[in-house]
């Protein structure tokens, strides 16, 4: 059971309650606490706020300070930046300059362009460094802990467990869905002589035989996907991430004697729980990228060799990161055939800012 939390509003309003305000000012703060989105931002301006609520724009300023002050830090925000400012504010270990750097250079920061900064409010760079290390530690999203959205659970439709020394597939029953057809109903309708009770339950019947077959057919299409999965994948079910060769579902077409599109329906929004966690089925098929071994010319999979590409950016020294050339020279010594173009699409796609953005600036 998900733990049940209080919204945003009710705990805003509890904070509300213990204060003693003009009614003109209890009834801006209500307004705005009811324009507060998802992030705990104000979507409404002062002056539409104002006009709502019929007060004067000053009283409706000073109500959004006061809603400013209230927990969680950062709530009432029209941005970002002003955002930041306010928990900045309201926290005594902020570094010095913070405030500073987040009012008149958000952009640049934001950009990293950290020597600009520097160099205009006179201080080394290290104490930028500082400002982001710290600028970290904020939430940009201050009403985050109060979405009270219940978790969604994943039931997987395979299992792979390492039984005596061997890997073994397994179909989860509880996951394919069961029909069956109700024998009272059956009964009294087999005994009418009305022609058309007869005819509905022969159709029902036919219906009802045509569905059975369809989800054993679903059944044995999904054991065949995954036994040639546990064959081709092998080492991922035993070492995990990592080991993935290239596969793609054309391949896995002809093998079974399926059309293609048979198998991409088969593996859509269906998963796999393996000794080192539940995956869906898509994300075993990939295309090949070429590999020099030893023996010759191999293939690798995209994810192997996003896997490699995280590996050594998370390895490498933060105060000389490696620019996507270096990265591509180390995969080409490793035996990857990759262009500098291939891996910066791969580091965007793993969410891993460029070597500029990555760079340290420690003391």
């Amino acid at each position: 059971m998900a733990d049940r939390t209080d919204s945003l509003e009710d705990h805003l309003f509890m904070q509300l309650d213990l204060k003693t305000l003009p009614q003109n000012m209890a009834k801006i703060i209500h307004l705005y606490i009811h324009h507060l989105d998802e992030n705990g931002y104000l979507n409404i301006s002062v002056e539409t706020a104002a006009k709502q609520a019929k007060v004067s724009t000053e009283e409706a300023q000073e109500g959004l300070e006061i809603l400013q002050m209230l927990d969680p830090a950062g709530i009432g925000a029209r941005s970002l930046q002003e955002c930041l400012l306010i928990q900045i504010s309201r926290d005594a270990k902020a570094p010095a300059i913070a405030s500073e750097v987040i009012e008149h250079h958000f952009l640049e920061f934001a950009d990293k362009k950290w020597k600009h900064i520097a160099k205009a409010i006179n201080v080394p760079i290290q104490d930028i460094q500082k400002v982001s290390d710290y600028i970290q530690t904020l939430n940009p999203r201050p009403a985050a802990p109060f979405i009270n959205d219940l978790p969604q659970y994943i039931t997987p439709d395979l299992m792979v467990k390492y039984h005596n020394g061997e890997l073994e597939l397994y179909l989860v029953e509880h996951a394919v869905p069961r029909i069956g057809l109700n024998e009272d109903y059956t009964s009294m309708m087999s005994a009418s002589q009305d022609e058309q009770v007869s005819q509905f339950l022969k159709e029902k019947v036919q219906e009802y035989r045509w569905i059975q077959k369809s989800i054993q057919s679903r059944k044995e299409t999904l054991l065949k996907i995954g036994n040639i999965l546990l064959e081709k994948q092998h080492d991922f079910f035993l070492y995990g991430k990592g080991q993935l060769k290239p596969l793609t579902m054309k391949e896995v077409s002809e093998m079974i004697d399926m059309h293609e599109s048979t198998v991409s329906r088969a593996v859509r929004e269906k998963y796999i729980q393996t000794p080192f966690g539940t995956f869906p089925l898509k994300s075993f098929f990939s295309n090949a990228l070429p590999i020099h071994t030893e023996t010759g010319e191999d293939s690798a999979s995209s994810t192997q060799i996003k896997t490699a590409i995280s590996d050594l950016i998370a390895k490498e020294d933060k105060k000389k990161p490696l620019s996507d050339q270096a990265i591509v020279n180390l995969l080409n010594q490793e035996g990857y055939a990759i262009s500098r173009r291939t891996v910066a699409k791969y580091r965007e796609q793993l969410n891993i800012p460029s070597s500029a953005k990555r760079k340290r600036y420690d003391d």
